[in-house]
């Protein structure tokens, strides 16, 4: 790594999930990185006993490896069982987190999973960290991606119901994406000029208009406005063989329509390694492909693969390193 050792920020999320597990488990620094945990000093505490791991951090901000900045939890966690009174404490962690990344304390987020239905049982509308984040951070359109080696998902729509995602997907709102996708794989993953497949919205891409006019009436268009300024994209694509090796050859991302339609081949090939990007913020934040977990929380019977592959993407876009892969765009 190149420059002064990074600081990474990590919130582990719903308290009553596998964030805490994660972090007592498997929070060992990325070489030359320093990592704060933006928690209730007690949850991981308790959580480590109930693990049967060792666990003695030092607060924040003692210059160690590892240190905890602690927010304090409003209602003591049962794992396994999230409770709405503490939803306050999980965004209490964010905004902290956040706000010392926006300010140079910190150089990344990377953030473990939260429970959005006990957020909004709290009374609080919340659709994610990405809308979130974008929220705090008073960054662009914020745009999701998940990498897997090489392999990049980003995602026009994030999460919406299917029956409303044509109506969002219009000429702005994509040649936004675009931009924010294009600009972010070259700012923070070093490719000179990516090669971005655009799958289309509809079954076989619309088929010439017969199963659907999204392609020929926004997507083309605004392709075509792309290519102009001298951009590599390929599509609309139909989403069915795009993920196939021989497509898949030289490029360096895909862009999905909607959630379900990238993001479940990503998983299928990579769950576990893949790590969520949000792209067009003032800051760095990743975090994990998978949810809370609730029926692991405690028990110890997880993967933490992920939660390590998120702290390294993140420790890697901090420093500046060349994110290109093996430069052939190919899946690892």
């Amino acid at each position: 790594m190149r420059g002064a050792a990074p600081v990474l920020a990590i919130t582990p999320g719903e308290p009553a999930g596998i964030g805490p597990d994660l972090v007592v488990r498997g929070t060992i620094p990325p070489p030359g990185t320093r990592l704060v945990i933006v928690a209730d000093p007690r949850l991981l505490e308790q959580r480590a006993r109930q693990l049967d791991l060792s666990w003695r951090v030092p607060e924040y901000p003692t210059p160690a490896p590892v240190s905890v900045l602690p927010v304090p939890l409003a209602r003591g966690v049962i794992a396994g069982s999230p409770n709405p009174e503490n939803a306050n404490y999980v965004l209490e962690c964010l905004e902290r987190a956040t706000r010392g990344c926006l300010q140079g304390e910190f150089q990344a987020l990377v953030t473990g999973p939260v429970q959005k239905s006990t957020i909004n049982e709290a009374g609080i509308a919340f659709s994610g960290h990405t809308e979130f984040l974008a929220g705090l951070t008073g960054g662009q359109r914020p745009v999701m991606l998940l990498a897997a080696g090489s392999l990049r998902v980003a995602l026009a729509t994030t999460h919406l119901p299917l029956r409303e995602v044509a109506g969002h997907i219009d000429r702005q709102l994509l040649s936004e994406v675009i931009e924010i996708l294009y600009h972010d794989l070259v700012a923070r993953f070093a490719l000179s000029r990516p090669r971005i497949l655009v799958l289309g919205l509809n079954p076989h891409a619309g088929e010439d208009g017969h199963l659907g006019r999204e392609e020929i009436e926004v997507l083309q268009p605004v392709l075509a406005e792309a290519r102009a300024r001298g951009w590599d994209l390929v599509g609309p694509l139909p989403a069915d063989t795009a993920f196939t090796p021989a497509a898949l050859e030289g490029a360096d991302a895909v862009l999905a329509m909607y959630h379900d339609q990238g993001l479940p081949v990503l998983k299928a090939l990579s769950f576990g390694r893949a790590v969520n990007v949000t792209l067009g913020l003032p800051i760095i934040r990743t975090s994990v492909d998978h949810g809370t977990a609730l029926s692991l929380a405690g028990g110890g019977n997880i993967d933490d693969g992920s939660f390590r592959a998120a702290l390294t993407l993140a420790a890697e876009l901090a420093a500046g390193n060349d994110l290109a892969g093996d430069g052939d765009g190919a899946p690892a």
